[in-house]
This record gives C-alpha cells, structure tokens and sequence, in this order.
C-alpha cells in the first residue's frame, strides 16, 4: 500500500506546532514554538496574547520544519488541522492557515478534535489494540472512555466541573509556584509526605469525575493557616494533593477494569507527563494483566504529531472538511463522534 504522509497543524492553545506523520505511526518531523515563558509572566495563558502569537509564528514554523525535512508541501497526502476544542482565537489561526494551504496546494482537508489527538499520540511508534480503555488527563478534560475503534468511541465518565490539569494549575497558583503549575507540583510532592488530610473528590460509584471540592479544600487550608500564622509546608500539601487527584484516578479506572472487559488501557493528555501517575496506572494494569501504554513525553503535551495520527483513519475513511471549516472552542466528544458517523454515513 502506498505510505500516507499527512502534514498537521496544531494551535488549540500556547503551542504553535507542526508535524510530518506517516501512515498515522511514523513522525518524520515536528516541530513545536511553545509561549511558556510570555504566559508565565501572567501566571497562565492570556487568550489574547496566545493567539497574536501564533500569527506571528506561524509561518515561521513551516519554515522551520521545512528546513528541518526534505519535502515539499505539494507531496503530502493531506492537511489535518486541530479545529476543536480549545482558545477560539488560537484555534483560528490554526485552521485559516490550514485552509489556505488545501486551497494552494489542492489538498484534502481534514478537521481533527484536539482531545481525540491526545488518544492518538499513543498509536506514535505503537499499535493500538482494540478495544481498549482510555483516561484523557489535562488541563480542560478528564475523560474515561471506552474505544472499539478508532472512532467508534463511549464516553463512561467525564468532569463535573474542573479538569485534572486545571486544578493543579490553580492549587500551584496558590502554592506561589510557577506556571505551568503540574510539573512544580509533581517537583514538590517527591521531596514531601502525604499529611494534609484532604477529602476525597467523590465517593461514588459511576465513572464521573469532580475535583472542585478538592481544590476548595486546598484553598482554604492555604488561607486558614496564613490567618493563623501558620507556614504551609509545601512539599507536603503538594504531596497530599496529588495523591489525592492519583487516588480518585485509580479508583474510577479500577472500577472501569472491574467491569469492561479490556486487555489494554492508554493514558493521554497533558498531565500524562506525570510520573507518579503513570507508575500508579502501570501497578493497576498489571495487577489486572492489562496492557498499559502511554506516550512518550515529547507526544503528551500539545503537538502536531498527534494530530497528524488521529487524522490518519479519518483520511482512511475519506471524511474530509470543506473551507467553510470553522473553529469550535468547545464540543462534547460523543457530539464529535456522532458527526463523524453522519459524515462517514453520507
């Protein structure tokens, strides 16, 4: 069969990337302009500020990745391009430039859902076998979801309220860490001890997620010792605080492997990077015998790479995207899943 070689786009927030993949596994290329250093002067991303950014950068890193790889954009196959969900600013940028390369160079155009590109970093140099469970960690989702395909997707549970990710940003805004705040807090709790009783995020039985309480928690602990004169230690709070967020993870996907019969699971997003998450979902699978995979680390946080994986089956199926392609800053998955169905359908 002939090689597929689709170049992606990808600006659904901070990170300006560009990807060479080919047959949805291999990365010829990729690069990556992050803005991590002018957000942290705010203490997080300004919308804004992201998206005039990747206008200037844009082009560039096409020129940097066409320096960087031998080929000309007239050879790919397709353009893939994150259109949804994320910074609707960003996201433009992203696909009007994307649009106007299918237009240039007469290409397909193919519109990708951020989150599903997460899932898709784990088919990088591997093979996804179906089905499979999936835990999507970041800074806007926390998803379980159970995949009997490529796109043939169940949500099992999904957060009430904040995302894993966004509340380690907001407990280390408190702690006075730097952003990003979950690498910091992950640096801190291995240097501390889980002594801060903190409660748990929610003592139930389905597959849906809460961590605001918890955060809350945090919050006013922070304030009510400061009242006291208390000084908070840290590497402790950070350490009680993440094995609480881990703890709460396990145990919703323990419950998920107790009841679905699956011989593989993937973790994926941004907070996928952690280390003590990864361990603890490793020790889980294996206690289960199931087959444990999560992406290298250049693949969890935001990359073209990945989007130019979760493309590949959507060129397979032909399902490609009209110019009138516009960005969406938020759309539920099991919504996304069900388009793609109607298009692939017609």
């Amino acid at each position: 069969m002939k090689d597929v070689i689709i170049f992606a786009i990808e600006t659904s927030c901070d990170e300006t990337s560009m990807a060479l993949v080919k047959n949805g596994q291999e990365v010829l290329a990729m690069t990556v302009l992050s803005q991590m250093d002018t957000h942290a002067n705010f203490g997080g991303v300004v919308p804004e500020i992201a998206s005039r950014m990747h206008t200037e950068n844009i082009t560039m890193v096409l020129e940097d990745i066409l320096n960087q790889y031998d080929f000309k954009i007239q050879d790919v196959d397709a353009i893939a391009v994150t259109y949804a969900p994320g910074l609707l600013g960003s996201l433009l940028v992203g696909v009007e430039f994307a649009k106007v390369l299918s237009l240039v160079y007469n290409k397909p155009l193919i519109a990708v859902n951020h989150t599903m590109g997460h899932i898709f970093a784990n088919q990088i140099d591997n093979n996804m076998t179906y089905p499979l469970l999936s835990l999507i960690v970041s800074g806007g989702h926390t998803d379980l979801v159970l995949m009997k395909s490529p796109y043939d997707i169940e949500i099992l549970g999904s957060t009430i309220d904040d995302a894993a990710g966004e509340v380690y940003d907001k407990v280390a805004r408190v702690l006075g860490l730097p952003y990003p705040g979950g690498p910091n807090i992950d640096k801190l709790a291995k240097h501390g001890e889980n002594t801060y009783t903190l409660p748990t995020p929610m003592k139930d039985s389905t597959y849906q997620f809460s961590f605001s309480g918890l955060k809350s928690a945090v919050i006013n602990l922070v304030h009510n010792e400061e009242q006291r004169g208390n000084q908070i230690r840290k590497n402790d709070l950070a350490c009680s605080f993440q094995e609480a967020v881990i703890d709460e993870l396990k145990r919703k996907v323990e419950l998920a492997l107790k009841n679905i019969g699956v011989k593989e699971m993937i973790l994926a997003g941004g907070v996928s990077a952690n280390v003590k998450l990864r361990e603890t979902l490793k020790n889980l699978c294996d206690k289960y015998n199931v087959n444990f995979h999560v992406p290298p680390f250049q693949y969890c946080t935001d990359n073209a790479a990945m989007i130019g994986a979760a493309a590949y089956p959507l060129y397979q199926k032909k399902i490609f995207s009209n110019f009138d392609l516009n960005a969406e800053s938020s759309i539920n998955i099991q919504k996304y899943i069900e388009q793609l169905r109607n298009q692939d359908e017609t």
